[in-house]
């Protein structure tokens, strides 16, 4: 059997900051919950990072009740994303592709907000489609898929929605070109609606938990396509691929880190066990507690067994004896296709354009 793709280098090194090795390329996430920008120089194995900058921001918060972006949650977005600019700016990127996701998509501000961000920043970012959203989230999990199974399953939990991937992998590895995607699927839970629509209380209950649980397995539970890949998850041919700040959280635990540390979360694999008693772990703790555990912190606390809740609704409706982690998607997925010119903008630029007052960035169908 052919070799498996190599994932993409993409540990951030000293000598990495100030390299002047070919141009840079950026890609920037605006999620519901997150703003995240990566910039990298193309190397042999994909692409090395030039920097990497990550801020929770919690655009989506109060979105689930009102239906709007509410000016506090835009404030500080828009200072995640000043800052983002900034390092666009001064790294002289050559090619940069800014996204955004559910929040904006169903916000009816959104569009105002889109319009607003490229009028302060210059950053012009793009709404991308679920659909999109779930391809380039494989994409970017390309090096992890394991080819000695015939089928995966990437799961990306955002914070306001979900993306699930059929990936059909019983054909030959071709590297750097994503296997056939045979279905998917974007529910409008992520952690942080989930969380909103599950108020914790003063202490996580396991009938709590399993609220949370049962409410995203009913959204999932109808989407009948992926049905002829029923057998092989039977046959526990396939395995998992977890993306989310929630469940790299949930392999640190299970890992007894002291401190976040990406290289050994990474592609780890964890069983079905491991991932259950990870979340055990995290319901026996206070949101205080969990404050204070160095993989979550208070940013994360309330959020994290909402991501928990929904990685077990996935295994419960699709068994895998295998999960693998992966600090890595959307962002790496734009860059792949930025440096391959297989998607994005194609025009050569140093960094975010100045734009008139009311301009409005191009909606993806």
């Amino acid at each position: 059997m052919s070799e498996a793709p190599r994932a993409p280098d993409t540990r951030l090194r000293a000598r990495d900051r100030t390299t002047k090795d070919g141009p840079c390329y950026a890609a920037l996430d605006l999620g519901t919950n997150n703003c995240r920008l990566l910039i990298a120089t193309p190397a042999a194995t994909g692409f090395r990072v030039v920097e990497a900058y990550s801020r929770i921001v919690r655009l989506g918060e109060g979105l689930s009740q009102t239906g709007r972006l509410s000016e506090a949650a835009m404030d500080r977005a828009l200072a995640a994303l000043s800052v983002s600019a900034e390092k666009v700016r001064r790294r002289r990127v050559v090619k940069l592709r800014a996204v955004a996701t559910q929040a904006c998509r169903s916000a009816t501000n959104g569009e105002d907000f889109i319009a607003r961000v490229a009028k302060e920043t210059g950053l012009d970012l793009q709404v991308i489609t679920p659909q999109e959203e779930a391809r380039l989230s494989v994409a970017g999990c390309l090096g992890l898929l394991d080819h000695e199974a015939q089928a995966a399953l990437v799961v990306d939990v955002g914070g306001g929605s979900t993306e699930m991937s059929w990936v059909d992998l019983s054909g030959q590895p071709e590297a750097d070109r994503i296997p056939p995607i045979k279905a998917w699927l974007s529910i409008p839970i992520g952690v942080v609606t989930l969380a909103e629509r599950f108020p914790e209380g003063a202490m996580a209950t396991e009938s709590w938990f399993r609220a949370m649980v049962d409410t995203v397995k009913a959204e999932i539970s109808a989407f009948k396509r992926a049905d002829p890949l029923r057998p092989i998850f039977e046959a526990d041919a396939a395995h998992l691929i977890g993306t989310s700040g929630a469940i790299t959280s949930l392999a640190g635990m299970h890992l007894g880190l002291e401190r976040y540390d990406r290289s050994q979360v990474d592609g780890i694999w964890m069983t079905r066990a491991q991932c259950d008693g990870a979340a055990q772990m995290l319901l026996s703790l206070t949101a205080a507690q969990r404050a204070q555990q160095p993989c979550i912190g208070p940013d994360r606390a309330d959020l994290v067994l909402a991501g928990a809740a929904i990685l077990q609704a996935v295994q419960e409706l699709w068994p895998c004896s295998r999960v693998r982690v992966a600090d890595r998607g959307l962002r790496e997925g734009v860059l792949m296709s930025l440096m391959s010119d297989k998607g994005g903008r194609r025009r050569r630029r140093r960094g975010p354009r100045r734009r008139r007052s009311g301009a409005r960035s191009k909606v993806e169908a």
